[in-house]
């Protein structure tokens, strides 16, 4: 029996033209978006609420989130939602037992992998489909 329940964490959508998308939520919401580098996919984080000196929310029950240039996969063009565990693999496992699929993350080369993705000063990170074949992942964050 499980004793906690996991929290949604962050939240995951695609662009298909990031300076486009950047734009767009600065002017219309007001988001911060720090655009990380190639080694990360140039994925852009997304600041949706106020933060403390660890990049962590302050106010409880608001999320940050980030953006990720779609693929060819229809899989990337939804919206998705990251959920923090406490042991990856053990939910992994979960995942699989409840019908679900590991889709998995990229390796340090920018290859296809099935072993969680170690997102440096962040954790360790996978994707899979839920039991709807919804794209979800996640986050089995550092400071857990």
């Amino acid at each position: 029996m499980k004793n906690k329940m996991n929290p949604v964490v962050h939240f995951e959508m695609g662009y298909n033209d990031r300076e486009r998308m950047k734009k767009f939520y600065e002017t219309v919401f007001n988001w911060k978006m720090q655009q990380m580098g190639a080694e990360m996919g140039n994925y852009v984080v997304a600041q949706t609420a106020e933060t403390d000196d660890k990049g962590m929310v302050k106010t409880p029950g608001t999320i940050n989130g980030g953006f990720y240039k779609k693929s060819d996969s229809p899989k990337s063009h939804a919206p998705s939602v990251v959920i923090a565990v406490k042991d990856i693999h053990a939910s992994m496992k979960e995942v699989e037992k409840g019908g679900g699929k590991i889709l998995g993350a990229m390796d340090g080369s920018g290859k296809q992998t099935m072993e969680p993705q170690d997102i440096p000063g962040v954790g360790l990170w996978i994707s899979f489909e839920d039991s709807e074949g919804n794209r979800v992942s996640m986050l089995q964050p550092k400071n857990m």
